[in-house]
């Protein structure tokens, strides 16, 4: 399930992708920093949000994390599990933990950007995945084509904007 090479990755600074269910059946998906700590992502949140609300309802979900940003290495992680909602102080250092990962020392000095930063994370979400699944292009280039799209991907990708 979790290896040490996706570990890795996961402890990188990316954006991830968290997937909760609406009342309906639909799927509400938003963008979130995260921490991966101990096996677990953590995220935080406040009890005003709609992931909020629908984990309380339907604790399962689903989370991404992708890296785009270098051609030829891109990869991602997808997991699934239950989440759990976590309050008080435990809550309040994960959020400063992941606000600590995200931005920078003067954005955390600064009274009203890292004030308001620390405000809205009231609550974190905990999920422990129950499974993973994991692709990197160079993993595909290797067994595919040789080894040559990571050679020279300029020949072979568009620039992602």
């Amino acid at each position: 399930m979790l290896n040490d090479s996706i570990r890795e990755f996961l402890k990188g600074r990316h954006y991830a992708a968290l997937a909760t269910q609406n009342e309906d059946g639909s799927i509400h998906l938003t963008p979130v920093w995260y921490l991966f700590e101990d096996d677990r992502f953590f995220i935080s949140s406040g009890s005003y949000t709609r992931k909020y609300k629908n984990i309380l309802e339907r604790p399962g979900v689903s989370i991404m994390v992708d890296s785009r940003g270098s051609q030829g290495n891109e990869q991602w992680v997808s997991a699934t599990g239950n989440a759990v909602i976590i309050t008080g102080d435990e809550s309040q250092e994960i959020h400063a933990k992941i606000l600590k990962r995200y931005l920078t020392d003067a954005a955390l000095a600064d009274p009203v950007v890292g004030g308001g930063f620390t405000a809205i994370g009231e609550l974190s979400i905990s999920v422990k995945p129950d499974s993973v699944k994991s692709w990197k292009l160079k993993d595909s280039d290797d067994q595919y084509f040789g080894g040559i799209l990571g050679q020279t991907p300029d020949k072979w990708f568009h620039q992602i904007d």
